[in-house]
């Protein structure tokens, strides 16, 4: 069956390894993102790699007029339409404190502009019948801590209008994957202190390919963080308010 794949925040590390995946897998594959230049280049890579279609779409998480362009150009498409969404932005939590006003920018890149575009599309995937969501959030969501509990918050609602969606597809035959990443080798991540166990971008794609054909509801990737995790929300409230984690 022929199938499209549109992936919003297409140049960062994990949706360029995706949109390898899928290309080499002869999809069509609509690139969104802000930077052209980029996003051209790895329109020519996808394409070179067996895509049936690979284009640069200019998507802008702030700015709900450029989505309905993107959706109209999926449509042209025969067969599913699928959405990768690996939107979001994370300050530091130092910078939002000294400047709350940034926290409008981060909610609107991780959680409302994102929302606002599946919102869109799920009509379109009601009418086809079938379409696969991969939403990326983030086991920062799980809880909110010291270092970055705005960037978590802002992932945790979109964790949450992942679940709904998903009950939503789930009744016209669609499906939506919530996927929370541990620390991978990403420019968001670059450089930050204390980070172990990074994964990489390919592996996480790979995570994310099989979670869509099993038709996973929620992954942690790599799969041990939903341990690390477990164990986290489970500390009680008096002893991890005196944690630096």
């Amino acid at each position: 069956m022929n199938s499209t794949w549109i992936i919003l925040g297409a140049t960062s590390s994990m949706a360029r390894a995706f949109a390898r995946a899928v290309s080499a897998e002869g999809s069509a594959v609509l690139l969104g993102g802000r930077d052209s230049e980029d996003l051209a280049a790895l329109a020519s890579d996808c394409k070179l790699r067996g895509a049936r279609v690979a284009e640069a779409v200019a998507f802008d998480a702030r700015n709900p007029k450029t989505f309905a362009k993107i959706i109209a150009r999926a449509e042209e498409e025969e067969g599913e339409i699928n959405a990768a969404v690996f939107v979001g932005s994370m300050p530091e939590q130092a910078e939002i404190d000294a400047d709350p006003s940034l926290i409008a920018g981060v909610v609107m890149d991780s959680h409302t502009g994102p929302a606002t575009f599946l919102q869109m599309l799920a009509p379109v995937i009601e009418a086809r019948g079938g379409g696969t969501v991969i939403g990326v959030a983030s086991v920062a969501g799980d809880r909110g801590r010291i270092g970055n509990y705005v960037y978590g918050s802002a992932k945790a609602g979109f964790a949450t209008y992942l679940s709904g969606l998903r009950n939503r597809l789930t009744r016209a035959g669609g499906h939506v994957v919530t996927v929370k990443p541990g620390f991978v080798d990403t420019a968001m991540t670059w450089g930050l202190p204390g980070l172990f166990l990074v994964a990489s971008p390919e592996a996480v794609a790979g995570d994310l390919l099989k979670a869509a054909k099993k038709k996973r509801n929620t992954i942690y990737t790599p799969f041990f963080w939903r341990y690390i995790m477990l164990i986290i929300r489970h500390i009680p409230e008096p002893i991890f308010k005196k944690m630096k984690i």
